[in-house]
């Protein structure tokens, strides 16, 4: 009889199995790039000479490169932009996906609580990331990643010259893991693995998390713990501090909107114009008023440090508030759980 600790390895087998098999083309596009294009031509120019790779070798990974027009369709409707905050987070804070954070937590006690200690990265988060992304390996993406990256550099003038950057770092990356160009499997983003790393991210924070000599993000839970965790460290994370207060206004409130994701208020501030943070924080901790729009109506909350190094994944305030709230819900179950 079948535990459901076996259940959960078989599903993650499945979903990392069905990750590292190709997309097919879409079957209205041609079946490679036109390497004598003048951008691509630059690109592998360039390329070669900053990275000493020879021009024969990077028109080689390329050529194998085939367009997916559906991906272009696909980021420029990201449902960051175009959902509401509390339609956008009940996609993703779930009775199911609390429950599997659980079992995931449960199954990778050892080296998640090691690891997050470790780097002083409070466990629920790390668990929380790996749920909203790949929903704890179960949905790895099913682009190829050199085909999503290609795609995106040369035939999405929006962002081109960011995902050229990101191919570049596609490339050195499996040069220096030894991976073949064509067999990582991502999203449409071209983001791998559990924790989802774009190429950069993955060649500066990922790590070996068990000592094996091997940084293995779509297989080896601990080596994903801990790249999540690292990602959270370098880029600020602070120690017991909070991520989100919820707040009570005044019945007239001054405060205004910023654009951008910036920690340009205090508590103190907030308070002056109205906002009064549950938080027990000091006065001077810095802070951003955040819109968390409800079914009923307009709604706020207050982020702080910890909360900006959420939106260094994502640049989006509804995917951090996403991060939070699923974590504080799976940490709260946890903590009943225990004996």
């Amino acid at each position: 009889m079948r535990t459901v600790r076996d259940v959960g390895k078989i599903c993650v087998a499945v979903a990392i199995a069905v990750a590292f098999l190709p997309a097919r083309a879409d079957s209205n596009t041609t079946t490679h790039f036109d390497l004598q294009r003048p951008e691509i031509k630059s690109f592998v120019d360039e390329v070669a000479e900053r990275n000493s790779i020879s021009k024969v070798q990077l028109r080689k990974v390329l050529r194998q490169a085939q367009p997916q027009p559906k991906i272009v369709e696909l980021i420029s409707k990201p449902a960051e932009r175009v959902t509401p905050w509390w339609e956008y987070r009940a996609r993703f804070v779930t009775d199911e996906r609390i429950s599997q954070g659980v079992e995931f937590w449960e199954q990778n006690r050892e080296g998640l609580e090691r690891i997050a200690a470790e780097h002083g990265v409070a466990p629920e988060y790390i668990v929380a990331i790996i749920g909203v992304e790949t929903k704890y390996g179960r949905i790895m993406g099913r682009y190829r990643v050199l085909d999503a990256l290609t795609t995106l550099a040369f035939d999405y003038p929006e962002r081109g010259a960011f995902f050229r950057k990101e191919l570049e770092e596609f490339v050195l990356l499996t040069r220096e893991e030894s991976l073949k160009p064509t067999a990582p499997i991502g999203s449409y983003a071209g983001a791998m693995g559990g924790s989802q790393f774009m190429p950069s991210s993955y060649r500066k924070f990922a790590q070996d998390g068990n000592g094996d000599g091997k940084r293995d993000l779509w297989t080896d839970w601990d080596d994903v713990i801990a790249s999540t965790a690292n990602y959270f460290r370098e880029y600020g994370w602070k120690t017991g501090e909070p991520v989100l207060s919820e707040v009570d206004l005044d019945p007239e409130p001054t405060f205004t909107l910023e654009t951008g994701i910036k920690l340009t208020q205090t508590v103190e501030s907030l308070d002056k114009q109205g906002v009064h943070v549950r938080t027990p924080m000091p006065s001077t901790t810095p802070a951003m008023i955040i819109p968390a729009e409800q079914q009923d109506g307009p709604a706020y909350r207050v982020g702080f440090g910890n909360f900006e190094v959420i939106t260094r994944y994502n640049r989006s305030v509804k995917y951090a508030m996403t991060v939070n709230d699923l974590a504080q819900a799976i940490a709260e179950r946890v903590r009943k759980a225990q004996p």
